[in-house]
């Protein structure tokens, strides 16, 4: 698997799941935004671990 492009669809409850597993794509401001610019796939198994991790399931990608 090559994850291509990740994002974070409306209704993030700000928990910071994400950004605790892959602070090298998620960023927590007010809500969860996706970093843009990383090759996303160098960090497959961070992004699946925070799509599991995710407690309102809003973490989205595509692959390859």
């Amino acid at each position: 698997m090559k994850i291509t492009k990740v994002w974070v669809e409306e209704d993030c409850s700000s928990c910071g799941v994400c950004e605790d597993i892959c602070p090298e794509v998620f960023l927590l401001k007010d809500i969860a935004t996706v970093i843009e610019g990383v090759n996303y796939s160098e960090y497959d198994a961070k992004i699946l671990e925070a799509v599991d991790g995710c407690p309102v399931e809003v973490i989205k990608f595509s692959e390859e």
